[in-house]
């Protein structure tokens, strides 16, 4: 007996060409979490799929299991192709860098609502033209917590002293803020007022980007505290990184 078909929402994070028409697309859904699809004859006819393959697009797949670990994709109904941010080089490569971390954080079949969301919210808000820079730091941070990785902000990760008025620094290895009497020499200076900002930004729904514009200093110090925490819990580096970096 067939495999029976099943429908499921997902988003498009990569797709490979294989062989002379075909393709392999890696998707993330909310129920499955992270699957490998296989498009037959994608690229010889357009008809059957269209635009659906592109990465970043939000499509409802109808598929059926394969003999081995993919799918087989028969059929696409296209709901958001996020098109407006494939006209701006830096938004496109801060969408590719969102999909790298799920692709790289997440492992294959692992179901979560929440990070479906979180991801779906982040391109809707590069594709609408949101500040870009906010909507990273939100991204990260909120994909850390979500994943159960968030390192102490408000109280000494060593003394569990909470924060008065005073300086404090921040070492991921260590757990997160630290005071001054624990930290030592290690770790980075940061302001109370940096990990404040990031700690209230997290009592707000995931799926909120609209209305963030974090100042200079709380995007350039946020960015140190995200990316000890992303350093110490990636398997590698994204790929997408180097070139965002370079842009």
């Amino acid at each position: 007996m067939g495999h029976i078909s099943q429908r499921c929402e997902a988003i498009v994070l990569q797709h490979t060409n294989y062989g002379e028409s075909d393709m392999i697309l890696t998707l993330f859904t909310a129920e499955y979490g992270l699957l490998k699809g296989f498009a037959k004859a994608a690229r010889k006819s357009r008809k059957r799929f269209g635009a659906v393959l592109d990465p970043f697009t939000q499509a409802i797949f109808q598929w059926k299991r394969g003999r081995g670990a993919f799918l087989l994709l028969q059929d696409a109904e296209l709901l958001n192709s996020r098109f407006g941010l494939r006209g701006d080089l830096h938004r496109l490569a801060l969408a590719s860098y969102g999909v790298e971390l799920v692709s790289l954080l997440l492992e294959e079949g692992e179901p979560s609502q929440l990070i479906y969301e979180l991801l779906c919210s982040f391109l809707d808000s590069l594709d609408q033209g949101g500040d870009d820079l906010s909507a990273r730091l939100l991204f990260e941070l909120r994909l850390v917590y979500l994943l159960g990785y968030m390192p102490h902000l408000l109280h000494c990760s060593d003394c569990l002293k909470i924060f008065a008025d005073e300086a404090i620094r921040f070492d991921a290895n260590r757990g997160g803020s630290l005071c001054l009497d624990c930290a030592g020499l290690t770790g980075v200076s940061i302001d109370l007022g940096t990990v404040g900002s990031l700690a209230r930004t997290l009592k707000i729904t995931h799926r909120q980007f609209e209305g963030f514009s974090f100042s200079p200093k709380t995007l350039q110090q946020g960015n140190l505290i995200l990316t000890q925490v992303l350093q110490q819990i990636l398997p590698r580096e994204p790929k997408s990184l180097k070139f965002l970096s370079q842009l």
